[in-house]
This record gives structure tokens, C-alpha cells and sequence, in this order.
């Protein structure tokens, strides 16, 4: 039997020896085994940064009773942090009921800013959990203690304006029972309702504070509409449509914005509307700030808009490898509810978060490997740098034109 043989550059014969094979065999072990101890190195690298994060967590949920107030608003701004950027549906899980009583007491006994950090994180809190018995637990204690304050006009103002918010959203998530929403739908009603324009056309005089704990409730209200029945919304239609237009006479910047996205479209008195509607699209008031008329128009010429040839002004929301279109009054009101909590972190609650994917009704969340999200990343990073370049390019060559032009002209 002749002897394996490689040929080299120069036609010469080389055999091929047993050494040479067990060099090789040798060689691959070797490059496998070093991989398989990186590969496991990665890992214990992981589990002890998890066990690490999970560490802190825990301190932060223990320093929420500490008696120094410093400590406790701490604690809860990192577990607001937490929350807002990781899926933490397990550790959470296993702690809510101590997490939610630290939310009370702080609720109870901290002062305006530590309450509204531990309304924020009850927002949070549901959001992690989803919608089903865990948040609905949660929701059933804070409850009580978010009307109490919200209803208590000797309460810390910034306490109550975050309270109006943070009991929108948990009874959007919690709420099991649909008479239950109804019923913080009044609640809210009797706070907004005092800064409609009255029938002798004369304007209630509240101070800017108490004006965005208004708003604030419109909001939230506005939140709850998007669930109600149809027999419900006709009734609410007949009760506030005509009344709502009022608020946007109102000085304040935020409630005339507030106002303007919640009118519905079966509005009767359809001139008028649009009048106030386009004034205000238009306003050239020289006695308001440059910023608030430029937020105003942005916002009153969608409205009108809408209003005028029901052309929503949709949207598209781009997270890793998808998109979601907000095309719809509905969907635009519940997305800024979610995003004014989980913040930057919402486009990763998109991609990742359960109960967020089946309220916008995205599916289960897409399982993308490291791999291809880093074909993503350096995909994006060509483009980078392909775009530079061009624009580099195109720069000299206009550069050039505009000598050449400049030339001809002394010419």
C-alpha cells in the first residue's frame, strides 16, 4: 500500500507521518479545549455578575425600611432602575408581597419625593408581573392608598400628581374588575373636571400645581377610555364631549395638550372645534414660551388633522429586529403610559417583555442568538462607515465645484 503523500510548492513528494498526524490531532485538542475553557469561563463570568446583580437587588428591596429617608429614596430609584431596564419576572415574583409593602409604608410615611418613587416602582412592580393574580395581589393593597392621597388636598401636591398617574396605569394592568375602572374613572373626573371653563364662560382659578394634578388625571382617565366598553364610551361621550373642548382655553401649556389628544372624533359641533383646534395649531401668543408654542403646534396640527379627515399621524417604533406601527389613538395613548415609566428601557420591554408583546399584540418575544445580533451591530457599523465616507466625498466634490464656480465667475 503506498504511503499517504502531500505535494509541495515544488512537485516534491513529502510522506505523511503518524508524528505528523498526532501533531495535527494534537493541535485541534488543544484549540478545542481552549475554546470549551473560554466558553465556561464566559459563563462563570455570567452567573457571578447575575449573582452579583441579584445581591444588590436584594439590598435595595432591605434598605427600602431603613430609617434614614436618603437611604430609602436610594433604594427605590435602583430598583426603579432595575425594573425599567431587565426582565425580573422570577426574582420579583418570589418577593412582591415585601416589595409592595415596602411601596406602602413609603407611600404612607415618606414625603413628596420618596412618594413618588414608590408610586413609580408600584407602576413597575405590575408591569415585571404582567396582568393576573401576582399584580392584581399588589394592585389590591395600593389601591386604597393611592385614592387616599390622591383625594386628600392637604397631601404633598408632587405626591398626589404622581399618584394620579401611577393609579392609571396599575389599574390598566391589575384592574380585574371592569366596575372597578368605571369607579377611578370618577375619581379622576372629579379632579379634572375643576378646570373646565364655566357655563358663564369665566375661568376657575387654580394655581400651576393643581393644574398638572388635572392634568394628570385627564391623562390617566384618558388611559382608562381605551379599555371601557362601547355602551360605556357613548355614555362618557354624552357626559364630558362637549365640556372637553373648554380645557383648551387653558393657560396651562400641558392640560391644553392633554385635552386635545383625548377629544374623540363624534364631536357634534364640528366648526367651532376645528377653529380652537387650528388657532391653537397656529398660536403666535407672544406672552408664552418659544418651547410651548412649538409643542403646541406640533401636537394641534395632528389633532386637527385627525379631527378634520381622520388621518391619524402614525408612527413606527424600531426594536432589534422588528417594528410596530402606532396607528391609532388607542395604541399612541397606552404606548406613552408605559414609556413615561420603563423610560429608555421601553424598546427592550418591547422585545422582551411578555405581558408589554401581548398588549400591542406583538407575539412571543423573538429569540435572537449573540451571534446574529452581532452581524447586526457590525452591519450597522459598515453602513457607519460607508455613509461617512460618501459624505466625505460628496463634501470634497462640492468643494471643488464651488472653486470652480467661483472662477468662472472672477472670470
Amino acid at each position: 500500500v503506498c504511503p499517504l503523500t502531500l505535494w509541495g510548492q515544488q512537485g516534491n513528494v513529502q510522506p505523511f507521518s503518524d508524528e505528523d498526524s498526532s501533531i495535527e490531532t494534537l493541535s485541534h485538542c488543544s484549540s478545542l479545549s481552549e475554546r470549551t475553557s473560554a466558553a465556561e469561563e464566559a459563563g462563570e463570568t455570567e452567573e457571578m455578575a447575575q449573582e452579583d446583580f441579584q445581591y444588590k437587588l436584594k439590598v435595595y428591596i432591605d434598605s427600602t425600611v431603613d430609617k434614614s429617608a436618603k437611604t430609602r429614596q436610594g433604594a427605590l430609584d435602583g430598583l426603579k432602575t432595575a425594573m425599567a431596564t431587565k426582565i425580573l419576572y422570577e426574582f420579583i415574583s418570589e418577593r412582591r408581597m415585601t416589595i409592595t409593602d415596602s411601596i406602602e409604608r413609603c407611600l404612607k410615611k415618606g414625603k413628596g419625593v420618596e412618594q413618588c418613587a414608590a408610586a413609580s416602582l408600584a407602576c413597575l412592580l405590575c408591569i415585571q408581573l404582567g396582568s393576573g393574580i401576582e399584580s392584581e395581589e399588589v394592585f389590591k393593597t395600593l389601591k386604597p392608598v393611592f385614592k387616599t392621597i390622591l383625594n386628600d388636598g392637604a397631601a404633598n401636591i408632587q405626591a398626589r400628581q404622581a399618584c394620579a398617574t401611577s393609579l392609571g396605569l396599575c389599574t390598566l394592568v391589575a384592574e380585574d374588575d371592569i366596575m372597578d375602572v368605571f369607579a377611578t374613572m370618577e375619581c379622576f373626573e372629579s379632579l379634572f373636571t375643576h378646570s373646565y371653563i364655566r357655563e358663564d364662560g369665566s375661568r376657575p382659578s387654580v394655581n400651576p400645581q393643581t393644574t398638572q394634578l388635572h392634568t394628570n388625571a385627564l391623562l390617566s382617565w384618558a388611559l382608562l377610555l381605551t379599555i371601557c366598553t362601547g355602551s360605556h364610551i357613548r355614555v362618557i361621550a354624552q357626559k364630558h364631549l362637549a365640556k372637553l373642548p373648554r380645557l383648551l382655553e387653558n393657560d396651562n401649556v400641558n392640560m391644553r395638550i392633554a385635552a386635545g389628544e383625548t377629544i374623540e372624533f363624534d364631536y357634534d359641533d364640528w366648526e367651532p372645534l376645528c377653529e380652537q383646534l387650528n388657532a391653537l395649531a397656529t398660536d403666535c401668543n407672544k406672552h408664552r414660551a418659544k418651547t410651548d408654542k412649538r409643542k403646541q403646534r406640533s401636537v394641534f396640527r395632528d389633532v386637527l388633522k385627525a379631527v378634520e379627515e381622520g388621518d391619524f399621524q402614525s408612527e413606527t417604533i424600531r426594536f432589534a429586529t422588528e417594528r410596530m406601527v402606532i396607528d391609532s389613538w388607542v395604541k399612541k395613548r397606552t404606548y406613552d403610559a408605559f414609556r413615561e415609566f420603563v423610560g429608555s428601557g421601553m424598546n427592550y420591554h418591547l422585545q422582551a417583555n411578555e405581558f408589554i408583546r401581548d398588549v400591542f399584540e406583538l407575539g412571543p418575544p423573538m429569540l435572537i442568538d449573540s451571534a446574529a445580533l452581532k452581524a447586526m451591530k457590525s452591519s450597522r457599523l459598515e453602513r457607519h462607515l460607508y455613509n461617512a465616507a460618501a459624505f466625505k466625498a460628496r463634501t470634497k466634490a462640492r468643494n471643488k465645484f464651488r472653486d470652480k464656480r467661483v472662477d468662472v465667475g472672477e472670470f
